[in-house]
């Protein structure tokens, strides 16, 4: 098994994955922001959803007796406009998917199957995400901004209904 080429792919893999927790956390912010909490809900929740992969990552990278980096691939794009927010998540996760794979293949060819196996869980959840925003993209060009807009009155309205019978 070469480690060391595992451990690189780990930690580029690690820099991807703090890279969508920071780009993510800046979209459930300004959304939020915006009065638009269900979908800013779901960047929080995914964001969540990648640090769990940098543990994991990181986690792998231990076992392998190398260290973790914790470098950010780049620096956060500063896009307020929820439409162009999910187009970038979307081109991000499909990102992830094609390097995850490829990682995969890179690890196999390392005869380190633990860190594929990483990688091809990785792949799973990411097409999860993927899957997330391509809906999510299409509700907003088939309805219009006014989707999202309808989606957080109605969330606005349930919590309303919560405090006043107290639940």
């Amino acid at each position: 098994m070469n480690r060391e080429a595992s451990i690189t792919l780990l930690n580029k893999a690690v820099a991807d994955e703090l890279q969508a927790v920071h780009q993510y956390l800046y979209f459930h912010f300004h959304l939020e922001d915006q009065g638009f909490g269900p979908l800013a809900a779901s960047f929080r929740s995914t964001a969540i959803e990648e640090m769990r992969h940098v543990a994991l990552l990181s986690e792998r990278i231990l076992f392998l007796k190398g260290d973790v980096t914790l470098q950010v691939a780049g620096p956060v794009e500063r896009i307020k406009d929820a439409l162009a927010m999910l187009e970038k998540a979307k081109k991000m996760e499909e990102g992830s998917i094609t390097d995850y794979n490829h990682s995969a293949l890179e690890a196999s060819k390392n005869a380190d199957a633990g860190t594929k196996q990483v990688f091809e869980s990785l792949v799973g959840e990411e097409e999860g995400h993927f899957d997330r925003w391509d809906k999510q993209l299409e509700n907003v060009q088939r309805f219009g901004v006014s989707y999202l807009a309808l989606q957080s009155f109605n969330g606005s309205q349930e919590r309303k209904g919560a405090e006043i019978s107290g639940t």
